[in-house]
């Protein structure tokens, strides 16, 4: 009777350790992933955490350093008497303002991918000054940096694209939207502006470029802006309408001047100085031009006007060693409407390259203009797609182009010094004089008419907030 006893209890107590059991999985919810800070180079690395919950922070090199690695939300100023580290995506959030002060450095974050969104209905005032530039730049010690160190600026705005229902999302992996119905839409103010050593691979051949504009409106402002040493483009502009003055692209490994998706904006004052040792695997050009990326008729078409560009290329002399990736001064393709006046085109493979049915059917049409400007020591002067029979030699000549086979009868200073350039102009040079302001894609108030072709005449405006040398600079 005792044995039974005690084997009926032996089984209640089971019976009863079971259900406890199973009332304890009932109750607890599948295993989740630990949260914390998965990154090892942060003050507060969690090694156990699985899942980053964007609480990662940051030892600086001093007090002075700023960590930034969350959206900025309210309208926030960054003082020059402090550095600021970018680290991952940081968006300026829809109705904030960043303004930045002059002389302010700000540092990307290599490993993280620092960059800088300013999202659609957002405002970056960043004006320094000619003795004052902003500086973004690489977080890398002065000697160890390299093009694509961090992801770069990425502005947003609403003005009209060509993509399908008027709207895209940003190349680089960062899924910001542009695009929109507003042709005035204000990004802010960018004036004495450097951007050093941007445009990282957010995935292996999806790389962020160094002044990302997206959409942006005309009622943005933008001079006086160089970008060193970029992964992917220095410049390029997705559609919208913005004006620019004043760029300079230096040392890029992509192209210097993308433009497509409807851009429809005018640049004037431009300057581009190439590395020969550095070019990208996807073909390296001075000017890239596309409707868009199938060459389709969407609307608004891409329709930029250019004037007074030069594009100094990797082919200073004969005698220059470049790398083969190089390409075109000026590739227009894809059913671009692009127009380009008294611009020049030094040191390239190719020159004018006019690409496709449709760009031939523009240029025939006036749709699409290359006009009085002056194009020296390139390997072929003009070319056309492979098997197209259209006269390009016609169209160049017609339009009051010039060509010379050697870079020294430009008579300009020093224009291929990598660290000292002179695009000032000599006594004598043939590109004093010359420029034309007739045609009607000119008669913007925001075109200045001067003499010159190309960037430059007697002032030279990249004097003191330019560096030639940002690898040596310790900020």
């Amino acid at each position: 009777m005792k044995n039974n006893l005690f084997d009926m209890n032996l089984v209640k107590k089971n019976l009863t350790s079971l259900l406890l059991l199973g009332a304890i999985i009932a109750v607890t919810p599948a295993c989740k992933k630990k949260e914390g800070c998965t990154d090892p180079t942060a003050t507060n690395y969690d090694p156990d955490a699985d899942k980053d919950d964007g609480s990662c922070q940051y030892a600086g090199t001093d007090g002075n350093v700023v960590t930034v690695n969350t959206n900025i939300a309210v309208n926030t100023t960054w003082s020059a008497t402090k550095t600021y580290k970018i680290y991952g995506f940081v968006e300026v959030e829809s109705g904030a303002v960043l303004t930045v002060e002059p002389g302010t450095v700000i540092m990307g974050d290599k490993n993280t991918k620092g960059t800088l969104i300013v999202n659609r209905g957002a405002q970056l005032i960043a004006e320094g000054m000619a003795s004052d530039p902003i500086v973004f730049t690489s977080a890398q010690a002065a000697g160890s940096r390299a093009p694509g160190d961090w992801g770069g600026i990425i502005i947003c705005g609403r003005a009209p694209i060509n993509l399908p229902g008027g709207t895209g999302v940003v190349e680089g992996g960062v899924e910001a939207v542009f695009g929109g119905t507003d042709a005035a839409d204000n990004s802010g103010r960018i004036r004495y502006v450097r951007i050093e050593y941007p445009g990282i691979a957010f995935q292996p051949n999806n790389e962020i470029n160094g002044l990302t504009l997206a959409g942006v409106g005309s009622g943005t402002e933008i001079d006086h802006v160089q970008v060193s040493y970029s992964g992917d483009d220095s410049f390029e502009f997705f559609g919208g309408t913005v004006n620019a003055k004043n760029l300079v692209a230096f040392a890029g490994l992509d192209d210097d001047f993308d433009m497509d998706n409807g851009y429809s904006g005018h640049v004037q004052f431009g300057v581009v100085l190439r590395d020969p040792n550095q070019a990208d695997a996807s073909g390296s050009n001075g000017l890239e031009h596309d409707n868009d990326a199938s060459g389709t008729s969407a609307t608004p078409y891409t329709t930029p006007v250019l004037t007074n560009v030069s594009v100094f290329g990797p082919q200073a002399t004969p005698g220059t060693t470049i790398n083969a990736n190089f390409k075109r001064a000026a590739h227009l393709r894809r059913n671009t409407h692009s127009r380009v006046f008294n611009s020049v085109f030094a040191g390239f493979p190719t020159g004018l390259l006019i690409d496709g049915s449709a760009a031939e059917a523009n240029a025939d049409a006036g749709d699409l203009k290359v006009k009085n400007c002056v194009f020296s020591a390139m390997g072929t002067l003009t070319s056309v797609a492979s098997g197209s029979t259209w006269d390009i030699a016609a169209f160049f000549t017609n339009n009051g182009n010039t060509s010379y086979t050697d870079n020294t009868s430009l008579g300009v200073n020093d224009p291929f010094n990598l660290s000292a350039p002179n695009f000032l102009l000599s006594g004598g040079s043939p590109l004093a004089s010359g420029a034309v302001f007739s045609d009607t894609d000119l008669s913007d108030p925001f075109i200045s008419s001067v003499a010159y072709k190309g960037a430059f005449g007697s002032d030279n405006w990249t004097a003191d907030w330019c560096n030639w040398t940002p690898q040596s600079t310790t900020y």
